[in-house]
Order: structure tokens, then C-alpha cells, then sequence
């Protein structure tokens, strides 16, 4: 696909990389000669100089020719101009960062009138990982599936716990209460393994488990690791992610704390938020933190600007005791070295920004039978779990999966059809309209054809 990304920013750099490892045809646009002079050293990409919403520019860009216009300036009125424009200058699809919690109310309204086909906000986005999170406080990451109907949650298994040290085939014959889940994944001394039934759970490893909500509820019941429900949650930074994660937590009955250094935003968002305990000061301070009850919180989320400050603020609260430690760090490469040192759980803006643009682009391309609906990238991007729908015709439908062949490293891990989730096993097959979840650990996979033969 031919695919347009205005803006060299952190995110369109990303994009641009992710997307050229996957064989697509990028053209780059940013008004910066020098950052557009590295992302030509480092990329496969054509760059162009020049202002993304001028329509000039993008005619020299040959925008009519293109599938998909990614505008990710750090402008959100830029962003929804360049869609405008290219929309009516012959683009195929558009997708626009916008950040601004003032256009959230009205984004419907924006999409239809701007010919936008995709928006996308990081920090709700991220807000709302968050919160799902905080559902599940023993685990690092949730992802949902099938509408919400199947979620993947990442654990690290305990020396104690019921699933260590058995055949995944035997659990059932030692625990017949254990709720039937699929264990999708493991991590396990920086070595990614898609498990079949004589793999051995260990303590520490990063295991993804995968399941409708009641089962997976259930299955964490069973091991007792859901017993900390999160009450008191105090927020550090009073940025747009704890904006919108307060209006997020506090339906549900939390009590949340946001701690903000600017005296004049503090008050702001005193009276936008009025039923948030919100704190002027340093939330960095570890004398404030004791004073206003540190300890005493179920979650502790750092959210400022500075990833620096944010992880040596969790570190403080994570020796402190608290429960749930969260910090924003869009530096991923070092979420191995910080779980090392107690911080499980790391949320990047950045990369949940890309996941799902990544998502939207895997959706447009057409392979021979069912294209990727959706796509989310584990393990630090040492795995992936995509969602396809099974079409008629296809020719592995009707057949049980013990007699297809399967593309080595890959694993169906969750069916969905007619809102009922299966986990499957060998004498399951697939039908027209399942949603099929398949884990693999290898990129660029855009067809079920790929992974499922006769």
C-alpha cells in the first residue's frame, strides 16, 4: 500500500518504520529539513519538505494516488486540515491524531464533516489501558478482543501458584476446578515460546492468557490473585491522561488523588473535575507523597511529562508498598531492565498510538481471504496477537484443526462465534463469521490464509 505520514514526529517516525518493515510504499511529508535529512538516512522512505494541509504539497506527494493519510502533527487543526484537503484532493482513507479533550464531545461530528475515516487520541487511548489495568491490579497489560468479548492478561506466575510445574496438558487432571483459559504465550529469560501442551509454567514468567471475561475472572479467582480491589488511586502530573483516566475511575467508585505542580492548571482541574481530590505541588516530592498518604494507596500512577521523573517516583512507591505501581515511559526498550527493579507495569502513549494506527492499516490490506481486523503487539514486539474473521469459501472452514496445517510459531488461540468464545482444541473447527485470534511470533502475517492450510 502507498501511505502518507505528515509529521516526523516521535509517532510518525515510528509509524514510518513499523510500515516499511512491512513492505509498504511510505512517502514522509515535515516541514523540518534536518529531521526529515535523518529519516532519510535511517528509512526506506521518500521525503518531501512542506506543510502537510497545503494542498501544493500534497499534490507533489501524488496524494491522489495514495491508500492511506496518516496526519500526526503535534497540531490537531493542522491534522484535521491535511485530512480535509487530501480527502477531497483523491485519498482513499484518513486517520488523524487529535489530542485536544475540547474536540472529544464533538469527534463524531468532525469525522463526518472532515472526511477524517479514523481518529485517534493517545492519551485517552492510554487512559483507558490504564483503567483496564486497574481492573486486574496483579497483571501488566490486558488487551481486549472480538468487541471486548475475549481479553488477553499478562501475568508473572508465583512459586506457590497452581500452575506452576505441570504439563499445560495436566493442569486439569491435578485442578479439575481450573477454568479452561489458553495460554497464549511466554516470555521467559528474554526468549518468546508459543506453548503447546507439554510446556512447564515457571515462576517469573511473563505468561498471556486468554479468555472471555467471566472465565478469565474466574481463572484469576482460582489462583487468589484477585484479592487487592483498588479503592484509593492517586495520580502523579495533572496532564491529559489523568484527566481523562479520572473521569474514567471515578464512575466506578474509586477515590482518586491528582497531584499537580502548576498552580493555575491545578485549579483548572479542580472545578473540571470536582469529585477528584486535587493537590497543588510537587508530586515528586517524597515528603508530600507521606504527608498525603502514600502508603495508604491501592494504585500509584505517574503520569508527568518527564518519563526520568515518572520512573524515580515509582521506584519510591513501589518501595513504599503500594499495591499497584503504573508509570508512563515511552522508552520500551528498557521495560525489561524496569521490571527488574518492581516496575510491571509501563504504558507508552507512543506505542499504543502506533499499535492502533497499525491496526487500522492491517484492516485495509486485502490479502486472498480474510485481512487482519485487528493487531496488537506483545512482549515488547516479540509476539503478536491478531484478530481475523473466518469467510466462506476459505479452504480450511468445516474442518478440525487437528487435520490443517499450521505456520510454524503460530497458535489459534481464541474463536468467537455467535458471541459465544471458544477455546479450542484439535476436533474444533472454524465457520464463516468467526472471529479467530491467532498468536504468533513473527510480523508482517495479513492473512488467516497464511497461518491456517488444508
Amino acid at each position: 500500500m502507498r501511505i502518507l505520514v505528515v509529521g516526523d514526529g516521535k509517532v510518525g517516525h515510528t509509524l514510518a518504520e513499523h510500515l516499511t518493515a512491512e513492505g509498504h510504499d511510505v512517502v514522509m511529508i515535515d516541514r523540518d529539513e534536518e529531521v526529515l535529512q535523518h529519516c532519510e538516512d535511517t528509512l526506506d522512505v521518500l521525503c518531501i519538505r512542506g506543510n502537510g494541509a497545503n494542498a501544493k504539497t500534497l499534490i507533489e506527494a501524488d496524494v491522489a494516488q495514495t491508500d492511506i493519510v496518516i496526519a500526526a502533527t503535534a497540531s490537531d487543526e493542522t491534522n484535521m486540515l491535511c485530512c480535509l484537503v487530501a480527502k477531497r484532493l483523491g485519498a482513499k482513507y484518513t486517520i488523524a491524531r487529535i489530542r485536544d479533550p475540547e474536540y472529544n464531545e464533538s469527534l463524531t461530528l468532525l469525522q463526518r464533516e472532515l472526511g477524517i475515516d479514523m481518529t485517534i487520541n493517545p492519551e485517552r487511548a492510554t487512559a483507558l489501558e490504564i483503567s483496564r489495568i486497574l481492573r486486574f491490579p496483579f497483571a501488566s497489560n490486558i488487551e481486549p478482543f472480538a468487541k471486548g468479548q475475549v481479553e488477553m492478561v499478562e501475568f508473572r506466575p508465583q512459586p506457590k501458584d497452581v500452575v506452576v510445574g505441570y504439563p499445560l496438558k495436566e493442569l486439569s487432571m491435578h485442578h479439575p476446578g481450573l477454568p479452561r483459559v489458553l495460554y497464549a504465550a511466554v516470555e521467559r529469560a528474554g526468549q518468546v515460546f508459543i506453548p503447546n501442551g507439554d510446556f512447564i509454567l515457571h515462576p517469573g514468567d511473563r505468561v498471556y492468557v486468554a479468555g472471555d471475561i467471566v472465565t478469565i475472572t474466574d481463572y484469576f479467582r482460582f489462583l487468589g490473585k484477585n484479592s487487592l480491589r483498588i479503592k484509593n488511586v492517586m495520580l502523579l502530573g495533572g496532564g491529559r491522561i489523568s484527566y481523562y483516566l479520572a473521569k474514567l475511575l471515578v464512575p466506578t467508585g474509586m477515590h482518586v488523588t491528582m497531584i499537580e505542580i502548576n498552580p493555575q492548571k491545578a485549579l483548572s482541574l479542580s472545578e473540571q473535575l470536582p469529585h477528584v481530590n486535587v493537590l497543588q505541588g510537587d508530586g515528586t516530592d517524597q515528603e508530600l507523597l507521606d504527608q498525603e498518604g502514600l502508603k495508604d494507596m491501592d494504585a500509584f500512577i505517574c503520569l508527568c511529562d518527564r518519563d526520568e521523573e515518572n520512573l524515580l517516583t515509582g521506584l519510591f512507591a513501589v518501595q513504599q508498598g503500594v499495591p499497584k505501581v503504573i508509570v508512563k515511559n515511552n522508552r520500551v526498550t528498557y521495560a525489561d531492565i524496569l521490571s527488574g527493579m518492581g516496575l510491571e507495569s509501563i504504558v507508552s502513549p507512543r506505542s499504543i498510538t502506533c499499535a492502533t494506527i497499525l491496526r487500522y492499516v492491517r484492516a485495509r490490506v486485502n490479502g486472498s481471504g480474510s485481512s487482519v481486523e485487528r493487531l496488537y503487539r506483545l512482549l515488547n514486539g516479540k509476539a503478536e496477537a491478531l484478530e481475523f474473521i473466518a469467510r466462506a469459501g476459505d479452504s480450511y472452514i468445516g474442518i478440525p484443526l487437528k487435520n490443517l496445517r499450521m505456520r510454524r510459531n503460530t497458535l489459534v488461540a481464541v474463536i468467537v462465534r455467535s458471541g459465544k468464545v471458544i477455546v479450542p482444541f484439535g476436533n474444533d473447527h472454524l465457520e464463516d463469521g468467526d472471529h479467530v485470534i491467532i498468536m504468533a511470533c513473527e510480523s508482517g502475517i495479513t492473512d488467516l490464509n497464511e497461518v491456517i492450510r488444508r
